[in-house]
């Protein structure tokens, strides 16, 4: 039997609340596509900053309930009603969550700091004017500032704080965001990471991109923090020709480091 996802047609809804999208399914198929992974991993809590109509935190509940009883799964947003909306999600679909109302995680930073094994954002990642960036209501969902990384920059180090030695992140980004020099930063804190879905739409590209932790990498970045050194231009050159290389194409499974 295929795992299950949450259906289209249990999904709450409001009007100023993000329904799943391109992006939305685009995150469920790496995680789908990832899941045999995920299982083996065997983690214990779960974490989506930003779960908006709760399409993803309710799919990988189900995804993965049925063989990992007792994981803890937990859910923030900054806008109350995609809260509301969530819980009714979650709900029609018979599973749960422990949903917050808050910017990013800022209210869990300590209370789960080095405790999630999986945690998922799809962030508000379209360039708009650095105004429109923490707006009320659904204009949330996406506005992400110049070239769409003022959230997603702000979300990396909570990432690193919250994630456990063995946590896994998986991000949403789009080709405009810079996903390689995303990955850079996030290797210099001592993350490897992989493209787990590449898809390409009429108006967008999107990466859903894999970051954990890597002792060989943390190894590197402690000898160029104490030599004073910048990451290797193999690194970098190594970042911009894959992702150069997947903005024409369409697959999976593609990785960036």
């Amino acid at each position: 039997m295929s795992p299950k996802t949450a259906q289209i047609r249990l999904m709450s809804s409001h009007p100023e609340v993000y329904e799943p999208c391109d992006d939305s399914f685009a995150l469920v198929d790496a995680l789908l596509a990832d899941r045999t992974n995920i299982l083996d991993h065997c983690p214990r809590l779960c974490l989506e900053v930003g779960c908006g109509s709760g399409y993803v935190i309710a799919s990988l509940a189900l995804m993965l309930g049925q063989e990992l009883p007792g994981v803890y799964y937990f859910a923030t947003d900054i806008n109350p009603h995609a809260l509301r909306v969530t819980r009714e999600t979650l709900d029609a679909h018979a599973v749960d969550a422990e949903l917050m109302c808050m910017d990013i995680a800022s209210g869990l930073e300590k209370r789960l700091a080095g405790m999630v094994d999986v945690m998922v954002v799809n962030p508000p990642y379209v360039p708009t004017p650095d105004y429109e960036v923490g707006r009320e209501g659904i204009a949330s969902a996406w506005a992400g500032g110049e070239n769409g990384r003022i959230v997603i920059d702000r979300i990396l180090p909570v990432a690193d704080r919250l994630l456990s030695d063995k946590g896994w992140l998986y991000m949403v980004t789009l080709t405009t965001n810079d996903p390689s020099q995303i990955c850079l930063l996030m290797r210099k804190k001592g993350y490897a990471s992989r493209i787990v879905v590449q898809r390409s739409t009429e108006e967008e590209s999107l990466h859903i991109i894999k970051f954990w932790r890597d002792s060989d990498i943390q190894l590197d970045t402690k000898e160029i923090l104490t030599t004073n050194k910048s990451v290797p231009a193999r690194v970098k050159d190594s970042l911009i020709s894959q992702f150069s290389q997947l903005s024409f194409c369409r697959g999976t499974n593609s990785n960036c480091l």
